[in-house]
């Protein structure tokens, strides 16, 4: 379908960034997500963890599917389905009270939303200037997430559980409505062989140091409401701190939209990943408010920053949106292993446990993005 809007205008972009979204939506709207689950269900913290991340290992799931897909679907009418069937899925799971049942049907959720993010992410990937888009995308993940987090614990409050949902459905809903205007890119190369990936070294090492930024950040992040509680806020003001932090944090990817590759990807992803950890390390000290916002914002800002470089560096090592899909895969394992590991060490451990495995992981993939970033542009 052709349309007015030019594929490099801002509307396109956010555009592109709402399709790539919507199938992972629940993930932008930060602890309130599986706070929700503690609160309007009565779920303890762990149980709550298993549901957010059988969610997010369906989308991962359904990434690898999109892998094997994008060259060879329009992507225009899958996308379309998929987002129809999210909704059903999402009106299904508000009326679901169990927690095992809800594993079972957001892992289902998460896979056909998988399939749609990865979609989405190699459509940006074929347009002219993906890095930029990239940075819109997290833009706009952030922008709506902030709305999120403001308004679901409180929608929680009045509405119990179920209201989750019906954000997700009207975010989906939103995307179906747009979908007919987002502008054209050019074909993906099919393929006789669907399953054919072309590894290289440096791209494993840039798949791995995403696992472990994505890994690192949401294990953290998903427990930033419950860390909130304890050091004596309230949800209220948990909801205002992040919200305003959520809100800072958009700064991170519009930066990326504003300077692209004008100083290519190594240095912004070396600093990006390295203040990641530094005041990931810093929510040591949450029982200081004032630390606990700071870093929360300052860990926000740079995941904003970072994760459209690393997309834009895998989508480099090739030509038709396929890295970019299996990046959306990979991406999607990480924000999934998380929440699990944060599920298991929470009850035994503590946050303390928590902050400094992603300390240490987030020091190992700054080692892996760093060289992996750096060879790439030598081969380039």
């Amino acid at each position: 379908m052709n349309t007015n809007i030019h594929q490099e205008s801002t509307l396109a972009a956010v555009m592109y960034a709402i399709l790539a979204t919507a199938g992972l939506f629940y993930v932008n709207l930060g602890g309130a997500f599986l706070s929700a689950f503690v609160d309007g269900l009565g779920v303890g913290r762990d149980e709550a963890g298993l549901i957010v991340s059988a969610n997010k290992y369906g989308a991962a799931a359904g990434a690898l599917i999109a892998t094997f897909l994008v060259k060879n679907i329009p992507w225009r009418k899958a996308a379309a389905v998929l987002l129809v069937l999210m909704m059903v899925v999402d009106i299904i799971s508000s009326q679901i009270t169990s927690a095992d049942n809800l594993i079972a049907i957001r892992f289902l959720h998460g896979t056909i939303g998988g399939i749609s993010v990865g979609i989405g992410l190699s459509v940006i990937a074929r347009t002219m200037n993906p890095d930029k888009i990239f940075g819109m995308l997290l833009v706009v993940q952030y922008s709506f997430g902030s709305v999120g987090i403001w308004t679901v614990p409180r929608l929680v409050e009045s509405f119990g559980h179920m209201a989750v949902f019906g954000v997700l459905m009207l975010f989906s809903l939103m995307t179906l409505l747009i979908l007919p205007f987002i502008p054209n890119v050019r074909e993906a190369k099919s393929t006789n062989n669907p399953f054919k990936i072309n590894f290289s070294f440096l791209l494993v090492l840039a798949l791995g140091a995403l696992f472990l930024f994505q890994a690192s950040n949401m294990g953290v992040a998903d427990y930033a409401f419950e860390l909130g509680k304890d050091i004596g806020l309230v949800n209220t003001e948990i909801s205002n701190l992040l919200t305003v932090a959520n809100i800072i944090s958009i700064s991170g990817g519009l930066l990326v939209y504003v300077i692209g590759t004008k100083y290519g990807r190594t240095i912004p992803l070396f600093l990006g990943v390295t203040i990641s950890a530094i005041f990931t390390f810093l929510l040591h000290y949450s029982e200081n408010i004032t630390i606990y916002f700071i870093a929360n914002t300052v860990t926000g800002i740079a995941w904003a920053f970072v994760i459209p470089y690393i997309l834009g560096l895998c989508a480099s090592f090739d030509s038709h949106g396929q890295m970019a899909a299996l990046a959306g895969f990979v991406s999607k394992v990480g924000l999934a292993t998380g929440p699990l590991v944060g599920s298991i060490f929470i009850l035994n451990y503590g946050f303390e446990m928590i902050l400094n495995i992603a300390t240490i992981a987030l020091i190992g993939a700054t080692l892996l993005i760093t060289y992996s970033s750096s060879k790439q542009k030598e081969a380039a």
